[in-house]
């Protein structure tokens, strides 16, 4: 748009912005574009006196609304770049309600340099010089000293913009500054908490350790967990809250008890127990039996990680052979539990009384089983 200053495209924002997003666009770009930001750079500081002045007339409502009427007058035909023409009263344009007022439409623009000049006048802006010639001058009394038609006179319209403007500019630069500099310490004050975060930060990866310990249990404390009291190597005696059904192996670990505040890590280990063995979540046992008992059967104790119970015990039961006890074997850690598996072993005494030998001589004479009856030798 040759000699037009589209101020909607210098601030970025579409022709129907309202006041606030005119405002937001200014003060992004006039931090971008702020000479303290962009020392020696010539056209960054043109774009800010261009944000400036667009914003000086956006965030104005008359000016705005004046700018938005006249600048449709861009493309208008006639700006001849004339120098000496006559100016008209810029103030009774656009105004209707009186004959003797002259609207926007009826202006001659070859009064006008270019259109820039011509949007100039429209809104007060800067200072415009012409002179006149006898022919643009109006006709008035001769008294009037420029009414002779070889003589010139200049003179000027709008000569500077009202105070308030001037002051309405410096108020937003100063505000400007002030936020750049509120930022900048801002910026500052952030930086220097991360620095202190990362020193303290290496203070503590050199200082903090973590530790090992080993830790043996027999299997009934590591099935029922609970607290547990324990001395490690650096002297230190401390409780710990042991979870239920550990296995060897794993690994427990104690926040902040390591050396210099860094964590401990205790490596369980279960040992060997003379009665159960683990296999999985199943625990295995063998259980010694009575010939009596093998060849009758009933009910007997059978011992458990949670105590005694009672097994059934079918009759003629032989050594070798495995009975199930259901969820009595060692938890999995996601709420199901492992069986027993109780192992026969069909034991034969040694030595017997006196009146136990008369019983078996009894049975012995009495028995039919015949055991190697049908050997095929």
């Amino acid at each position: 748009m040759q000699n037009f200053r589209n101020y909607y495209l210098i601030l970025g924002v579409p022709k129907d912005a309202t006041a606030d997003e005119i405002k937001k666009a200014y003060r992004r770009l006039a931090r971008q574009l702020h000479p303290d930001v962009n020392p020696g750079d010539k056209s960054a500081e043109d774009r800010f006196k261009d944000i400036n002045e667009a914003y000086d007339i956006l965030s104005d409502i008359e000016k705005r609304a004046q700018y938005d009427q006249f600048s449709k007058f861009w493309k208008q035909k006639g700006f001849q770049g004339k120098q000496g023409v006559r100016l008209p009263n810029f103030k009774t344009w656009g105004n209707t309600k009186t004959t003797r007022k002259k609207p926007a439409e009826d202006v001659d623009f070859s009064d006008y340099s270019d259109f820039n000049k011509f949007l100039d006048q429209v809104l007060g802006r800067r200072r415009e010089v012409r002179m006149a010639t006898a022919n643009d001058a109006p006709g008035v009394a001769s008294s009037e000293p420029w009414s002779t038609a070889s003589k010139k006179t200049s003179y000027v319209a709008n000569s500077r913009p009202p105070r308030r403007d001037f002051d309405d500019r410096e108020m937003r630069r100063e505000t400007v500054d002030r936020e750049m500099r509120r930022e900048t310490v801002d910026r500052e004050m952030r930086r220097d908490i991360v620095d202190r975060e990362m020193r303290r930060e290496t203070v503590d990866r050199e200082t903090r350790r973590d530790i090992e310990a080993r830790l043996t249990l027999p299997l009934e404390r590591a099935y029922s967990g609970g607290t547990e009291r324990i001395r490690l190597e650096d002297g230190r005696a401390i409780e710990v809250n042991l979870p239920s059904a550990m296995v060897s192996g794993q690994r427990i670990r104690l926040r902040n008890q390591g050396m210099g505040g860094g964590d401990l890590y205790l490596k369980i280990t279960v040992s060997p127990h003379p009665f159960f063995r683990l296999e999985m979540s199943d625990i295995c046992c063998e259980l010694p039996l009575t010939p009596s008992e093998a060849v009758l059967g009933g009910d007997i104790e059978v011992p458990t990680l949670d105590g005694l119970v009672k097994m059934k015990l079918p009759p003629g039961v032989t050594s070798g052979k495995r009975l199930r006890l259901a969820n009595k074997g060692y938890p999995t850690g996601n709420g199901d539990r492992g069986d027993q598996l109780v192992e026969i072993q069909v034991l034969i005494p040694k030595e017997i009384s006196e009146e136990e030998r008369e019983l078996y001589e009894k049975l012995r004479q009495v028995e039919s089983f015949k055991p190697r009856q049908d050997l095929s030798v």
